[in-house]
């Protein structure tokens, strides 16, 4: 399978390492090119105002727009998971997110740099905790109906799936477990 990583901004090759190690062909999505030759695609975490005009200015918003409309598998992270999200609170004005998941999320809802931390997630499926790495998070503030909420910290969804899309408010790229990244290849 290739799998496209977002390489625009953020933390793309970290993801690549993981997509790698479960067999998967990662390949860095910088454009429609890119974006036209991947079978599903990883939107990392990053600064998402920045990703926003990025994906703009390199052209992509209207490849990815109709790939995700067409059903194209996506997962994002953090900055991945506002840019997938239906409604953003604490961005920019000109910010302009995908809608791909009926969610409506807070940014850096847990608070500055300085605040980041780690936690021990009970994830849907998995027989053992998932290490969160949580850094300048969002927080699901609103889930639709067709949402399913895979994990949550202090009762807050982190963890979401909608149809063939995934977002995580953390990090799984940073933890030293691929478990969520197979979730995703695997479509389950």
């Amino acid at each position: 399978m290739k799998v496209g990583v977002l390489a625009l901004q953020g933390a793309f090759a970290a993801h690549g390492r993981v997509l790698r190690s479960l067999g998967a062909e990662a390949r860095e999505v910088r454009g429609p090119d890119d974006l036209a030759a991947v079978d599903a695609l990883v939107m990392p975490g990053g600064e998402s105002t920045t990703m926003s005009m990025l994906l703009d200015s390199s052209s992509l918003r209207e490849p990815l727009t109709a790939r995700l409309s067409d059903g194209l598998p996506v997962f994002g992270t953090c900055a991945g998971m506002i840019l997938l999200a239906e409604g953003v609170e604490g961005g920019r004005d000109d910010q302009r997110s995908f809608g791909a998941i009926d969610i409506d999320v807070r940014r850096n809802a847990f608070g500055r740099q300085v605040d980041s931390f780690e936690a021990d997630l009970a994830v849907k499926g998995f027989d053992a905790p998932f290490h969160g790495v949580f850094i300048r998070a969002p927080i699901v503030e609103r889930a639709g109906a067709g949402v399913e909420v895979l994990a949550e910290f202090k009762s807050q969804p982190v963890l979401v799936r909608q149809g063939h899309a995934l977002a995580a408010a953390f990090h799984p790229e940073l933890s030293h477990d691929n478990r969520i990244h197979r979730l995703f290849l695997e479509g389950g």
